[in-house]
């Protein structure tokens, strides 16, 4: 791993054993693009990567040697400065002019990797792990520095970008967009995979090739995926999970964002992400400095599933931390399915009884503990136990859970406040909104102010006083509607702009300050399902309830796509009853339990009412989550079989995945077959990730069908052969019938 500067021809070079970043700079003091990519093994100059051309109609500057910067790959574009493109950065100064033009100004490389202040970023454990190059870039007239961080770590291909904007001058400036990172691709020969979400349709992976002009996934709803995930995938056409070339870029940031591409009319390409520019606006006063959150930029030259377990890594070893990163997470029974919000005393009591009798490890109490919390109307904001629910208060269920050896959690919704409960009769200037118009209501929420830092000191107070009187363990951080209308009577007119993004930050600050009190407690994100999934949220809270569709094989699809962009370890998945809630589908026990498998297990149903059979397979499951926990968590995953495209006229939408262990001698296959067929050709599962040269033992969980010991060639090349009931009469131990699941467990033979 180095960072590389050729003096002869200012040119930067970052490189690993994966990939090369190159740019350069030029006459004029901007900086050329010239490379990303696969590894390159020049250590010269490269400057002849980047073609400049003369073309007519163009701007150019008499100074820069007749050049235009409309052509040039650039690393920060300015806006005002001749590039009519979408730029990274916009500044306007106290006559209302937006001229800027930023050029080199010198240089750092340190080892290691420095936090950002105020965000959550990536990280290293040990200073030889990365090497950081920062770039101060200057505009004397403007008053302007920019300094823009790029870190290369030596095992991973990655480069991660920010960018830190500093008022150096005497005079006021405002920030109209400040981009986190700015690539510039010399052709548009690509396809975008992006991350669609809806309410119980999060993670849609969707494909379309590039075309001219713009597109992308962007977010204005105050979170970071409601809508559309903060990630886009580059691929080339011909590329799949194995082979071709794959840019990954994601945001760290739970705010607004845009991640956008833009294909110009010449063929280029100019992919941006950062915080979103619209009602955006930052004062930046003399002496004062913006810091932008952190992009993540991922290469792949062998396929897209390379690229996603290159997020995974990063993303489980790097962004997370704490004690929880590397830790099993306790197999959780959840309330919610069960009782809803008529949790009581005695009802948790017993739900826990039966919770440690089957081996659960953690019991969680959802909606409805506290306040006067019987429907979702009321008392969001009131965090004490509800007084005829839990007359002796909270602490004689915590005592009786963990005196049964188990792990105490309560679900809270700390950002939000309803108009019928104490805090909103006491303080209604602390929602977030202009009183002079009506607000909007979101599931009977408004949302609290979280600029204000009395409205933090309040909630930090009032969880800790609930946390720590009663021993808790775990907190389920729920937010459940967008941000509308947003104003806050805390800040002059000149201030709105900012607010969006200070809201961000006292969120960032309310984790913080509450897990600084409490560095044992775990914390679950949860947004409506996804719609606060993001690099960011991990720093905090290293597992997510990815979505509130809890139906298996719905579930499947949302997995799938999740795994695009984010690793097992952060997909909460449950085991709940059926008919399922979203759907009224009814899918076995076995299914469900296989598909919540891969994630962080668990359960949200009443055990109270399941019959022998269905305990002794609850039994059999949390003990296979227990043994595979660490392969799960820890294992490279393969997706193989598509839900969100048909695989073939007789497997419509068929799934498979595989999580291989990093020495590559262990792996456990999940198989979904939404519909069954008839008289249907044998299908052949195509494995991978594993060692061709060794001979696995391939044995089939819950079914007993007997199998020859295979090696990785052929459980590559050839399969598994999917026999069952819908092909062959002769093996009717694995039934017909639709919403089918098989898992498989392969372990390495000693020869």
């Amino acid at each position: 791993m180095t960072i590389a500067f050729l003096e002869s021809s200012l040119q930067f070079h970052l490189r690993n054993n994966a990939i090369s970043y190159v740019f350069r700079v030029l006459e004029g003091g901007e900086l050329n693009h010239l490379y990303f990519g696969s590894r390159l093994r020049d250590d010269g100059p490269l400057t002849d990567l980047q073609e400049i051309l003369f073309r007519d109609m163009l701007s150019v500057s008499d100074d820069r040697g007749m050049l235009s910067l409309e052509q040039i790959r650039q690393e920060y574009p300015v806006t005002g400065s001749g590039d009519l493109r979408p730029c990274a950065l916009t500044v306007c100064d106290e006559r209302g002019s937006h001229v800027a033009r930023l050029t080199y100004a010198g240089h750092t490389i340190i080892n290691g990797k420095p936090p950002l202040q105020g965000l959550p970023s990536t990280y290293v454990e040990d200073t030889g792990e990365a090497q950081t190059l920062e770039i101060i870039l200057r505009d004397d007239k403007l008053g302007l520095q920019a300094a823009l961080q790029y870190t290369i770590f030596e095992d991973l291909p990655v480069i991660t970008r920010s960018v830190r904007l500093d008022n150096v001058g005497p005079h006021h400036l405002a920030v109209d967009s400040a981009y986190s990172a700015s690539l510039d691709l010399p052709d548009a020969d690509w396809d975008m995979i992006t991350l669609s979400n809806a309410w119980s349709r999060e993670s849609e992976a969707e494909r379309v090739p590039l075309r001219t002009g713009g597109q992308g996934v962007s977010s204005l709803d105050g979170r970071s995926s409601k809508h559309a995930g903060p990630f886009v995938m580059l691929t080339r056409p011909g590329a799949d999970e194995t082979h071709g070339e794959a840019i990954g870029v994601s945001l760290a940031y739970s705010g607004n964002f845009d991640i956008g591409v833009n294909v110009s009319s010449l063929g280029g390409v100019r992919l941006r992400a950062g915080i979103n520019p619209e009602l955006f606006r930052w004062r930046l006063e003399p002496g004062e400095s913006f810091q932008t959150p952190e992009a993540l930029i991922v290469h792949s030259d062998q396929g897209l599933g390379a690229l996603s377990r290159t997020f995974h890594t990063l993303l489980r070893t790097r962004m997370a931390r704490g004690p929880w990163r590397d830790r099993r997470r306790p197999v959780a029974l959840n309330t919610y399915e069960a009782l809803y919000m008529n949790v009581d005393e005695r009802n948790v009591m017993e739900l826990a009884d039966q919770a440690a009798d089957l081996g659960m490890e953690l019991v969680v109490v959802d909606d409805g503990w506290f306040g006067q919390r019987d429907w979702d109307d009321a008392s969001i904001g009131d965090w004490a136990a509800h007084p005829v629910k839990f007359p002796r208060g909270l602490k004689p269920v915590a005592d009786h859970v963990h005196g049964l050896g188990l792990k105490f959690g309560l679900w809270f919704e700390p950002e939000m406040v309803n108009a019928d409960s104490d805090l909103y009769r006491a303080h209604p200037d602390w929602v977030l909104g202009d009183a002079t118009y009506e607000l909007s209501i979101g599931r009977h929420q408004y949302v609290l102010d979280l600029t204000r830092p009395e409205v933090r000191d309040h909630i930090v107070e009032a969880l800790s006083a609930v946390i720590g009187g009663n021993d808790v363990d775990y907190v389920k951080w729920n937010m459940n509607r967008s941000l509308s209308e947003v104003f806050s009577a805390a800040w002059p007119a000149e201030a709105q702009g900012e607010i969006y993004h200070r809201y961000v930050l006292g969120y960032y600050d309310l984790m913080s300050r509450l897990l600084e009190r409490f560095p044992e407690l775990l914390i679950e994100a949860g947004s409506g399902g996804g719609a606060r999934l993001d690099p960011a949220v991990l720093a905090f809270s290293p597992q997510h309830w990815i979505s509130e569709d809890t139906d298996a094989m719905e579930r499947v699809k949302i997995q799938y796509g999740t795994s695009y962009a984010y690793p097992l370890s952060v997909m909460s998945n449950h085991v709940t009853p059926v008919p399922n809630a979203q759907t009224g589908r009814v899918a076995s026990l076995k299914t469900r339990g296989d598909v919540a498998l891969f994630g962080v297990f668990g359960y949200e149903l009443d055990p109270r009412s399941l019959d022998g059979e269905d305990r002794r397979l609850i039994r059999e499951q949390i003990a296979l989550s227990k043994e595979y926990s660490e392969l799960l968590r820890c294992g490279d995953f393969y997706r193989l079989l598509d839900p969100f495209r048909a695989n073939s006229a007789f497997a419509p939408a068929d799934a498979a995945w595989v999580v291989v262990s990093r020495n590559r001698r262990e792996a456990l296959v999940g198989y979904y077959r939404t519909r069954v067929g008839v008289n249907v050709p044998v299908r052949y599962l195509r494995l991978a990730g594993l060692d061709e040269r060794v001979r696995y033992a391939v044995d089939e969980i819950g079914f007993d069908v007997e199998r020859r010991p295979r090696y990785g060639d052929e459980l590559e090349r050839v399969g598994l052969a999917l026999i069952d009931g819908s092909n062959c009469q002769l093996h009717p131990r694995v039934p017909l019938g639709d919403n089918l699941s098989r898992i498989f467990h392969l372990h390495a033979l000693d020869e």
